[in-house]
C-alpha cells in the first residue's frame, strides 16, 4: 500500500513556477533579518586615546589594563599592593575623595566546602566618591581589581578595572551628576567576594544602598552582556534599554544565572538590598583564570563595550531620582536591532495562554480549509517531539566524541578555537530537521508538522511562563506570530501573495527572538553544553518551517513521479547540512591543535605533611595529559591529611619532600569552664603564603563557637575527621587569632594547620611544562601546601 495523500488543498498551496521565486524571496528577507540580527550583536569599534574627552576611550582605558594586569596580582601579594597604589594614584590625580577600606571579612554567599566553617579574608577595597549636586541616593561602579594565582588577569578583571577608571575620568568632565557616584574596587573577589561582602555590609558609603553596576570578564571577546539584575528589575531594564548605547541583554540569561551556582561580587550586593545590573563579556572562555588571560589578550572593542555602555548608565542613574527605580516586578526584555525590546512580566502568562489558543485556532481553520485532518495534526504533534529531543543529544554526543579525541578540551571552559565546532553543531541540528521533515513531510503534510512544530512552542511557553518567566518569549512569541500567519495564510487566496508573506513575518519575528539566544548560548555555556543551543537551534527551524517548505516541489499532477523527485530533492538539504556537519567538525580538530600559543591545560598541585615527611602530587585532571601523566598514578583521598584542599577526587602520585616549614599554632590563652575549653590560638604562616587553614580533629572536640581575627563566625561543620575549619586568605605575616569554644572528647585537641603559596618551581622532582602544555584555569593550580598536625 502506499502512503495515504496529501490533502487537495495542500497540493494546491502555489503552483511551482510560482514557488520558487516566492522561496527565493522569502529566504532573502529571513536571511537579511538574521545578518541584522546577528551584526547587530558585535561590540562597537575601539575608540583611540585621543578620544573626546567625554567620551569613552578604550586606548585611553587600555593603558590602565596594561599597569593592572602586568602580572597574577592575588589578594594580599605584593603585586596587588602595586595595583592598589596605581588605582589610589588615578584616582586621586582626578580630583575624587579616595580611601582605602583595610579590614577582614567573611565570604559572600555559600560556606566553603573545604573549610566546612568559615572562609575570610583581609581585604583591602579602593573606594573613590564624586558627589552629586542634589542626591536621591548613590550609584556604584564595581569591578575587583585582584586576579587569580595563576594568571594576570588581564581581562577578568583588569577590563572592569581599566573601564571604570576610564569612566571616572569622563564623569570628571563634564558637569557633576545629581548623585552621588561611588568607585568601588575590591579586593579578594577571586578568593572568596570577601572585598565585596565587607563593602556592602560594612562600609558607611553602602549605609543606605543604591545602584550597583557591577563590571566583570570571562573570556577575551564577544558583546558585553547584562546578565544578572535585581530583582523586580522593570524600571532597571528600561533605564539599560534606553542610556545603554549597545544594550544587549535577555532575561532569559537572568533566569539561568538565578539557577545556577555561579557568583561575583554583585552577589553580596544583592544580598544587602541593593538594586543594580551584572555585566561581561563571555567569548574566548579558554583563557579564564589562566596564564593567558593577558592584556594582549584582549579585544578592546569588547572593553569599549563595556565603558560605552557602563558610562551612559552612569549618567543616565546619575541624573534620576533613584526612588524611581522600584519597580513592583520583572521585565521580560531580549535585544532587537537598534535597541532593546521590553514588556512587563505580567503579560508573559497571557502571552503564553494567547499563543496556545492562537495555534489551536490555525489547527482548527488547517482542518475546516482542508489543509489537515485531525489525525494528521495528532501526528505532526507527536513527530515534531523528536528534532527537538534528537538534536541536543547528537550535539552532546559529538562533543564526547570530541574530548576523547582531544581530551585537553574537557578541561577548557570553551575551546581556543571555537567556531568551527559551533559551526557543526548548527550544522548538525540542521541535519536532523531536514532529515526528519524530508521523512515525514509527505506522510503527514506541511500543515501538520508545522503547527505541530508551534504547538510545542506554545506549550514551552506556558511551562516556562510558570517556572522560568523570563525565558517564555523565546518560544510563545515565535508560536504566537507563527499561529498568527498560518491563521492569514490559511484565510486567504492560497495562489496570492498574502500566505507568503504571512509565513515570512512569521519566520523573521522568530529569527529576532531566537538567534540573539543561540548565538550567544555557545560563549555563555561552552561546548560542553552544546546541547542547549541546538535545542534552540531546532526551535528556531521549526518556527520557520513554513518558509522553508516554499522550496519543497508540490506532490500535484502526476503525484508519484513528483512524490519521488520531492524525496529525492528533500534528502539532498539533509545531506548537505550532514556534510557540512562533517568538515566543521573535521577543520575544527585540524585547527584546534594544542600548540605554545594554545598550550594544553594541566593541573598539578603539591602537598608536603611537613610532620611526617611525606609529600605527593595531586591533580584534578580526571583523565590526565601525559605531562600530568608523569607525576600522577592513581586516585587518592586526601580529606584526612589535608582538610584544607578540601577534595577528595583526585589522583595522586608519591613526592619528594621539600625543606619547606608549616605553619605555626601557638597557643595564646587556654581556659576551661565547667565542660567547656577555650583556646585562643595564633596562625602563623612561615613562609609568603596566599591562604592559610585550620581544622579541628571531631573525634578529639566538639566546636561551640568560634572567633577569627575578633570576628565571630557561623559553627557548621562536615563529616570526616576534620569536623569544623577556618580558611584564611591573605594572611598577614603576624598571623591570626583564632578563638575556640570547645568540648573536649579527649585529654588533647587536635588541629591540622596547612598554609599555600603558588609556584612549583624549584621543588625537588619538578620538571617545568614544554611550550604547548599550560595551566588549567583553577583556584588550585600550582598549589603548594604544607600541612602539620598539632594537638594541644
Amino acid at each position: 500500500m502506499g502512503a495515504p495523500p496529501v490533502p487537495a488543498a495542500d497540493r494546491a498551496l502555489s503552483r511551482p513556477r510560482r514557488r520558487v521565486p516566492a522561496a527565493v524571496a522569502a529566504l532573502a528577507a529571513l536571511v537579511a533579518v538574521a545578518a541584522g540580527t546577528v551584526f547587530d550583536l558585535r561590540a562597537p569599534a575601539p575608540r583611540p586615546a585621543d578620544a573626546p574627552a567625554g567620551e569613552f576611550s578604550a586606548g585611553r582605558a587600555y593603558a590602565h589594563v596594561e599597569v593592572v594586569a602586568a602580572r597574577p596580582h592575588p589578594a594580599g601579594s605584593p603585586a596587588n599592593d602595586q595595583v592598589r597604589a596605581h588605582l589610589e594614584q588615578v584616582l586621586r590625580g582626578l580630583g575624587l575623595e579616595t580611601t582605602v577600606q583595610d579590614t577582614v571579612a567573611e565570604e559572600a554567599g555559600q560556606l566553603s566546602g573545604a573549610a566546612g566553617g568559615a572562609t575570610l579574608a583581609r581585604v583591602r577595597n579602593v573606594v573613590a566618591r564624586l558627589p552629586g549636586t542634589d542626591p536621591t541616593g548613590k550609584v556604584f561602579l564595581v569591578a575587583h581589581y585582584d586576579s587569580v594565582q595563576s594568571g594576570p588577569g588581564g581581562n577578568d578583571d583588569g577590563a572592569g578595572t581599566g573601564a571604570i577608571l576610564e569612566v571616572a575620568r569622563a564623569l570628571t568632565e563634564g558637569p557633576r551628576p545629581r548623585n552621588d557616584v561611588v568607585f568601588v574596587f575590591t579586593d579578594a573577589e577571586e578568593a572568596c567576594l570577601c572585598g565585596a561582602s565587607a563593602f556592602a555590609s560594612e562600609h558607611p558609603l553602602a549605609a543606605d544602598g543604591g545602584v550597583v553596576l557591577n563590571l566583570e570578564a570571562r573570556g577575551t571577546t564577544g558583546p558585553v552582556i547584562m546578565f544578572e539584575t535585581s530583582r523586580n528589575n522593570a524600571a532597571l531594564v528600561a533605564a539599560f534599554g534606553r542610556a545603554a548605547p549597545h544594550p544587549v541583554g535577555t532575561s532569559f540569561a537572568v533566569e539561568v544565572y538565578r539557577a545556577l551556582p555561579n557568583d561575583t561580587d554583585f552577589t553580596a550586593f544583592l544580598g544587602a538590598g541593593f538594586l543594580g545590573l551584572n555585566s561581561a563579556y563571555l567569548d574566548g572562555g579558554a583563557i579564564y583564570h589562566t596564564p593567558l588571560d593577558t592584556p594582549a589578550a584582549m579585544d578592546r572593542a569588547s572593553l569599549q563595550h563595556h565603558g560605552d555602555n557602563t558610562l551612559g548608565l552612569a549618567r543616565e542613574f546619575g541624573g534620576m531620582d533613584l526612588a524611581d527605580l522600584r519597580a513592583g516586578h520583572d521585565a521580560t526584555y531580549f535585544p532587537v536591532p537598534g535597541g532593546l525590546l521590553h514588556y512587563p512580566g505580567w503579560l508573559v502568562l497571557p502571552l503564553a495562554l494567547l499563543a496556545v489558543a492562537a495555534v489551536a485556532a490555525a489547527g482548527w481553520l488547517a482542518v475546516r480549509r482542508g489543509r489537515a485532518t485531525v489525525g494528521r495534526l495528532a501526528a505532526g504533534f507527536g513527530l515534531a517531539l523528536v528534532p527537538v529531543v534528537v538534536a541536543p543529544v547528537a550535539a552532546q554526543l559529538f562533543w564526547a566524541g570530541v574530548t576523547a579525541v582531544r581530551p585537553g578540551h574537557a578541561e577548557l571552559l570553551d575551546p581556543y578555537r571555537p567556531t568551527w565546532y559551533r559551526l557543526a553543531v548548527v550544522a548538525l541540528a540542521a541535519t536532523v530537521l531536514v532529515a526528519w521533515y524530508a521523512v515525514t513531510r509527505r506522510r503527514v503534510g506541511p500543515a501538520a508538522l508545522a503547527l505541530g512544530g508551534l504547538g510545542w512552542l506554545a506549550l514551552l511557553g506556558v511551562l516556562l511562563a510558570v517556572l522560568v518567566p523570563g525565558g517564555a518569549y523565546l518560544v510563545s512569541l515565535p508560536a504566537l506570530a507563527g499561529a498568527a500567519g498560518a491563521l492569514v495564510a490559511l484565510s486567504t487566496r492560497v495562489d496570492g501573495p498574502w500566505p507568503v508573506v504571512a509565513v515570512t513575518a512569521a519566520g523573521a519575528v522568530a529569527v529576532l527572538v531566537l538567534l540573539p539566544t543561540v548565538v550567544l548560548l555557545f560563549p555563555a555555556l561552552g561546548m560542553a553544553m552544546g546541547g542547549v543551543a541546538a535545542l534552540f537551534a531546532v526551535l528556531l527551524g521549526l518556527a520557520v518551517l513554513p518558509v522553508v517548505d516554499l522550496l519543497h516541489p508540490q506532490a500535484g499532477g502526476q503525484r508519484g513521479l513528483v512524490a519521488a523527485r520531492a524525496r529525492r530533492l528533500g534528502a539532498l538539504p539533509a545531506g548537505a547540512a550532514a556534510l557540512a556537519a562533517v568538515v566543521f567538525a573535521g577543520v575544527g580538530l585540524a585547527e584546534d591543535r594544542f600548540d605554545a600559543a594554545h598550550p594544553a591545560p594541566t593541573h598539578l598541585m603539591y602537598a608536603l605533611d611537613a610532620g611526617t615527611g611525606q609529600a605527593r602530587w595531586l591533580s584534578h585532571e580526571s583523565d590526565p595529559q601525559p605531562w600530568t601523566d608523569g607525576y600522577v598514578d592513581g586516585d587518592v583521598s586526601v580529606a584526612d591529611e589535608f582538610p584544607g584542599i578540601g577534595d577528595d577526587d583526585l589522583l595522586g602520585g608519591p613526592a619528594q619532600p621539600a625543606d619547606l616549614p608549616a605553619p605555626r599554632l601557638d597557643v595564646l590563652a587556654d581556659t576551661s569552664a565547667g565542660a567547656e575549653r577555650t583556646l585562643r590560638l595564633r596562625l602563623t604562616p612561615q613562609r609568603p603564603v596566599r591562604l592559610t587553614t585550620l581544622h579541628v580533629d571531631s573525634a578529639t572536640a566538639t566546636v561551640l563557637r568560634a572567633e577569627v581575627a575578633g570576628r565571630a563566625v557561623p559553627v557548621e561543620t562536615r563529616a570526616g575527621r576534620w569536623g569544623f575549619g577556618v580558611v584564611f586568605h591573605a594572611p598577614p605575616a603576624e598571623g591570626i587569632e583564632v578563638t575556640l569554644t570547645v568540648t573536649p572528647k579527649t585529654d588533647q585537641v587536635a588541629f591540622r594547620a596547612m598554609d599555600a603559596s603558588d609556584g612549583l618551581d624549584g621543588l625537588p622532582g619538578f620538571r617545568p611544562r614544554p611550550p604547548d602544555v599550560g595551566v588549567a584555569g583553577s583556584h588550585s593550580s600550582e598549589m603548594l601546601a604544607v600541612a602539620r598536625t598539632y594537638p594541644l
